[in-house]
């Protein structure tokens, strides 16, 4: 979180919910804490629970539920990175081998499940059935989302499809984390209401920036190869910019993803995108997103947990990482 430091004064219960997933690997095979402090030692600004806690701290819940909640929010995000990176067969993230690049498919598939299911002993110790349930049903629309993104591979998406997607996958665990801390606070359906969506916005402009970036960074920097998802057969928003902005490119760009492409070919189009004003142009939906998010922060009472709330959100749509 250095790059962060509007969030210092929260920084001890970000530290807090460290040690909580950590305390999960307890009592179970060696191999799994080994894993767990792995993954947890592997980078990220843990965001979401950073939501939970200042949402949550705003509204007047207990800090211990939020610690609670922004443990079971990351071990459920952490352990979809885990299965992601074994189907998508990637050994990097955010520039550290990932799991599956030192252990075995069966061994990565286990540990995400481990992950789900600790996340899920989280959220059950909240003791409060409504938040239970909501962590299923967001666990299963990340399930959705990754089944349709699985099976519409080498696929031109259309905007609607994208944002659905980006939803599921993405956005669905923003929301959870600030609508659940919500839920965990003494406040009323209106301001649940609120804090959801101030998390559908985050979480939908943060995607489309890490799919801008997928485009515009470079490898050492962003942890990957640069337009890791269109080489995988992922149509992003950057894509779907340039063939709004190109139509008559539309059959050719179709049929090399669909064809897989030849790495020439895919690097050509890559350069062109990058070079083109479909970037601007979905980073410009970015910031409207994140207009959204700030609308809705609008009804929310005022204080430093707002105030950084409000920071996070600018973060968010201005980050290069």
């Amino acid at each position: 979180m250095n790059d962060l430091v509007f969030l210092e004064f929260i920084g001890s219960h970000v530290q807090q919910v460290e040690e909580r997933m950590r305390d999960q690997s307890d009592g179970y095979n060696s191999d799994l804490g080994i894993a767990l402090n792995h993954l947890l030692s592997s980078g990220g600004k843990r965001i979401r629970p950073t939501i939970a806690l200042l949402m949550g701290g705003m509204l007047g819940g207990e800090l211990d539920d939020l610690v609670t909640l922004g443990a079971s929010v990351e071990l459920l995000h952490t352990a979809t990175l885990v299965h992601d990176d074994l189907i998508d067969g990637s050994l990097l993230r955010r520039g550290n081998p990932t799991l599956n690049a030192s252990w075995s498919p069966a061994a990565t598939v286990l540990t995400g499940d481990y992950l789900f299911s600790r996340a899920a002993a989280l959220g059950a110790a909240l003791e409060n059935p409504a938040i239970l349930s909501f962590f299923s049903d967001t666990l299963a629309t990340i399930v959705s989302g990754e089944i349709t993104q699985l099976f519409n591979r080498q696929h031109i998406s259309d905007r609607e499809a994208y944002y659905k997607r980006i939803y599921e996958k993405t956005a669905s665990l923003f929301v959870l984390a600030a609508k659940a801390a919500a839920m965990l606070s003494p406040v009323d359906e209106t301001v649940k209401e609120c804090a959801k969506n101030y998390g559908y916005e985050l979480g939908m402009a943060f995607q489309i920036v890490d799919d801008v970036l997928d485009f515009t960074g470079e490898q050492i920097t962003i942890g990957k190869p640069v337009a890791s998802d269109l080489r995988q057969g992922i149509v992003t928003l950057p894509v779907i910019s340039y063939l709004e902005l190109h139509p008559d490119d539309g059959g050719s760009i179709a049929a090399l993803v669909e064809s897989g492409g030849r790495e020439g070919e895919l690097d050509d189009l890559v350069n062109r995108i990058r070079s083109s004003e479909a970037i601007d142009m979905a980073h410009k939906e970015a910031e409207q997103f994140i207009a959204r998010a700030l609308e809705a922060l609008d009804k929310l009472p005022d204080g430093r947990e707002r105030q950084a709330l409000i920071k996070l959100a600018e973060f968010v749509v201005s980050r290069r990482v």
